[in-house]
């Protein structure tokens, strides 16, 4: 559920430094706020300046490999303090008596009393002898999956969710019209912190689930009409589905398949701006299996008509 840098660059754990680079180009051409004027680009770019500053730096890397969203509270001279530890208590047995907390991080942590090293940051705080004090705890995040039409109209909803504490459910009010990428934040739901220290967010990020019907880009819905011949041919209105549920559509005479249609306003919606707009295509459809009759006025059709197609400029 915690925020991970590497998914943020939509790259895997192993992925080389160029391979971080070129990511993070990618990303921040395509929601730069100077080029993206979307409300959620600038917060996704501020995301992922953060990402990058911390994975194109080996060693802050490497920290971050170790120590997940925990890094930062993590002294810089922790390798030099943990040899001292060892060191001074004859590398393995820990203090006398036995009694200090352990981990299984590995890599030299082995005997070492986490809690007197780190000073509460994996949990003792304040009135516990903890040399730092309270510690805040972490910001998590978790993937909201939602269809195209619930992304529309939004409203409350229950979300259940696996962590480290077993499953909890969330009773979210996602706000109408949220796009692919965005967060809802629950406050408190977090981590919990040390002490009197407060607990951190829940950071929710939606993900609209791939739907036939509808293509989004942004805030526009794109959408395919089909359409029968005589109604392309001699304009029409004729029904077509939207995620805010089904308009009229006006097919204007002499349609061809692939002309776009757009239908101000009846995009996503904006609650802080403009509407997105709908984009319906035409398709012409015609009868799988036609009649005696519509055989027959197509073959009068053919026979009257001098239109070619392949013509066509």
């Amino acid at each position: 559920m915690a925020r991970d840098f590497y998914s943020v660059l939509e790259v895997p754990r192993d992925a080389g430094q160029d391979d971080i680079q070129q990511a993070f180009r990618r990303l921040a051409r395509r929601y730069h706020p100077d080029i993206n004027k979307d409300p959620e680009a600038e917060e996704r770019f501020k995301e992922l300046n953060e990402a990058y500053s911390v994975l194109s730096d080996p060693e802050t890397r490497r920290r971050y490999d170790r120590f997940g969203e925990d890094f930062r509270r993590v002294p810089e001279d922790y390798e030099e303090r943990v040899a001292a530890g060892a060191g001074a208590r004859g590398g393995v047995g820990g203090r006398p008596g036995g009694g200090g907390v352990r981990t299984g991080f590995g890599g030299g942590f082995e005997g070492v009393d986490i809690d007197d090293l780190f000073g509460g940051i994996f949990g003792r705080g304040a009135g516990q002898g903890g040399a730092w004090g309270p510690v805040p705890g972490a910001d998590q995040e978790a993937e909201l999956p939602l269809s195209v039409e619930e992304a529309y109209r939004g409203g409350r909803r229950s979300v259940t969710l696996t962590g480290p504490e077993g499953e909890r459910t969330y009773e979210v009010n996602v706000p109408r019209g949220v796009i692919d990428g965005q967060r809802i934040r629950l406050a408190g739901e977090g981590g919990r912190g040390s002490g009197d220290a407060p607990s951190g967010d829940l950071h929710l990020r939606v993900r609209i689930r791939p739907d036939s019907r509808y293509r989004l880009e942004g805030r526009d819905v794109h959408v395919a009409v089909p359409v029968a011949p005589w109604e392309a041919a001699l304009g029409a209105k004729v029904p077509a589905r939207t995620p805010g549920g089904t308009v009229k559509l006006s097919v204007p005479a002499g349609s061809s398949s692939g002309r776009r249609l757009r239908l101000r306003g009846e995009g996503m919606p904006n609650p802080r701006g403009r509407d997105g707009d709908l984009y319906a295509e035409v398709r012409i459809m015609v009868p799988p299996e036609p009649s005696d009759r519509e055989r027959e006025l197509f073959e009068e059709l053919a026979a009257a008509s001098t239109f070619n197609p392949r013509e066509t400029g």
